[in-house]
């Protein structure tokens, strides 16, 4: 059982930027899961945002957040950090981490690949 919070979120202008942390306790984040990033806006569905592998550390991204967006292991074992720079409106949302033992090639982004989910941290970008 792995057990996910998120933290971080917050209001920032546009073009602004924002750290968000996943930290795991009841298991080795890093080392034995897959872990993704994934957002939900009011009335839309929620969506893959990027993905970590613990086998290599691939990392993936949508097409939305590529080369604003980065994620990595953080210095602790059980954390995982998404870098979000150069934020848009259409960035603000819910943002969830989650995890799942291996998420397969092409579904690295699918919601249903994961089994454990945080609670969610607010990202809000406006002026």
């Amino acid at each position: 059982q792995v057990q996910l919070v998120e933290s971080g979120g917050g209001l920032v202008q546009p073009g602004g930027s924002l750290r968000l942390s996943c930290v795991a306790s009841g298991s080795t984040l890093s080392s034995y899961y897959d872990i993704g990033w994934f957002r939900q806006a009011p009335g839309k569905e929620r969506e893959g945002v990027s993905c970590i592998k613990s086998s290599d550390g691939s990392t993936y991204y949508a097409d939305s957040v590529k080369g604003r967006f980065t994620i990595s292991r953080g210095a602790a074992e059980n954390t995982v950090i998404l870098q979000m720079n150069s934020l848009k409106p259409e960035d603000t949302a819910v943002y969830y981490c989650a995890a799942t033992k291996w998420a397969r090639a092409g579904h690295r982004l699918a919601r249903y690949e994961y089994d454990y989910w945080g609670q969610g941290t607010q990202v809000t970008v406006s002026s």
